[in-house]
């Protein structure tokens, strides 16, 4: 997911954002040959996402530090574990600061949700997948942070699969010609996804050979019933209000896939804090 152009070409917006024309308080503080060690330290319990992106934050406003890599995406952090440590000029290492604890801090929010999750659906066949509810400018590394939690991504952009909505079927005019039409021209390994708010959409979707159903706002009871219906013709996925309390009894239905827009739209950052570990060798 973290393509590594892709990933510095926008951790150099952050920056751009952040810092503007040039940090005032560090560089009107902070002798330019003030050097430190700094830490990355957990200061709650979370699954860590984001310590790459962060790096490269560090790397350029402080391009000849010393990184100790202490931990990596999808370990579990404690409280009072070490991520990274850097030693360098302590004027860009404070620069960069904020950038790298934002990213790190958002994205280990969201593997920290979606792991939770994960955890309600063990021991049944469902699958985690996450969604296109993502923060403009943020998707590749808030969907980095799902299979880092354990999820599976699910479309990463709308040219990544068909995924035929109710609204497409209404401009379309006909569900069973909206499939035909669809796998006509798609490539050959290219899946054909449909939204089926009915059981009778379930059962023409089936029939007109949809590889992929998207069960939504179905409750379980509906869910084991879509579930006879497509008799193992085709993949299903559940989606649609899914939250902690209600994944479960989703997953014991048998469906193949759920999908929560939840754990990128609603996870909360993480908190991790950068401490000095010694005094700076130089005051000003």
């Amino acid at each position: 997911m973290l393509d590594p152009i892709r990933m510095q070409e926008s951790v150099d917006r952050f920056l751009a954002e952040d810092v503007g024309l040039f940090d005032l308080t560090s560089n009107w503080l902070i002798p330019e040959d003030a050097r430190g060690r700094f830490e990355f330290r957990a200061r709650e319990a979370f699954v860590l996402a984001g310590v790459e992106p962060a790096l490269a934050a560090l790397r350029r406003y402080a391009p000849d530090g010393e990184i100790e890599v202490k931990a990596r995406d999808g370990q579990r952090m404690a409280r009072g574990d070490v991520i990274c440590a850097i030693k360098g000029r302590a004027r860009g290492i404070l620069t960069a600061e904020r950038t790298a604890l934002n990213l790190m801090q958002h994205m280990s929010g969201i593997a920290t949700l979606t792991r939770r999750y994960v955890d309600a659906i063990a021991g049944t066949k469902a699958v985690l997948v996450d969604t296109r509810k993502t923060t403009p400018g943020l998707r590749m590394f808030e969907k980095h942070a799902t299979t880092v939690g354990g999820a599976r991504n699910h479309r990463l952009r709308l040219d990544g699969g068909i995924l035929v909505k109710d609204n497409h079927i209404a401009v379309f005019g006909s569900l069973s010609a909206a499939i035909a039409r669809a796998k006509a021209v798609v490539p050959l390994l290219t899946k054909v996804e449909v939204e089926c708010d009915t059981l009778d959409q379930v059962r023409e979707a089936t029939d007109a050979g949809a590889d992929i159903l998207l069960l939504d706002n179905m409750k379980p009871p509906v869910l084991r019933e879509a579930l006879a219906v497509v008799a193992g013709r085709c993949l299903t996925e559940a989606s649609g209000g899914v939250n902690l309390d209600t994944i479960r009894p989703i997953a014991e239905t048998g469906v193949d896939f759920i999908s929560v827009g939840r754990i990128t739209q609603g996870a909360a950052a993480v908190d991790i804090g950068l401490d000095v570990e010694f005094e700076p060798v130089a005051r000003g």
